[in-house]
């Protein structure tokens, strides 16, 4: 297993953080949350299916995300914006509108078709973990209602 990719998409992250202004430890732990990412992107490489690799990547990232918005008391999204970025299909992108300019439908189709594919898995793994936290916090809370309830 490769661990320089990881190391790249850190170095990756801690640049938009610059760009993006955000300062202090919240630079390291959002790169942290990239490299991560990542990391568990190459550690499920045997699956054979980048698409899985994505939505794999991206649940253990926005698990990140939703841990540390708890732990640092700061939103979710803080972490997730910049540590989503080495994910994002940037080069399908460029290639889809190359061969759409181009003129060459069948290759437009196919890798346009590949990049949704990747997109969507990244926002289903942010969606899955968003909202079985949503979901943990509304039953913590009404445990908690009940308990005091119980004592009052």
């Amino acid at each position: 297993m490769e661990y320089l990719p990881c190391l790249y998409a850190f170095g990756c992250c801690m640049a938009f953080c610059v760009a993006l202004q955000v300062r202090g430890a919240a630079m390291f732990w959002t790169s942290l949350g990239g490299a991560l990412g990542w990391f568990v992107y190459v550690l499920c490489a045997p699956l054979q299916n980048d698409i899985l690799q994505y939505f794999f990547g991206t649940l253990a990232l926005a698990v990140y995300a939703e841990v540390m918005a708890r732990v640092r008391r700061s939103p979710a999204t803080g972490y997730l914006h910049v540590a989503l970025l080495p994910m994002v299909p940037g080069g399908g992108i460029y290639y889809t509108m190359e061969y759409g300019i181009a003129g060459n439908t069948e290759m437009f189709l196919e890798t346009g078709m590949h990049t949704l594919g990747i997109a969507g898995a990244l926002a289903l793994g942010i969606l899955v973990v968003s909202t079985l936290a949503r979901i943990v916090a509304l039953v913590g809370e009404e445990r908690r209602e009940r308990r005091a309830g119980r004592a009052g």
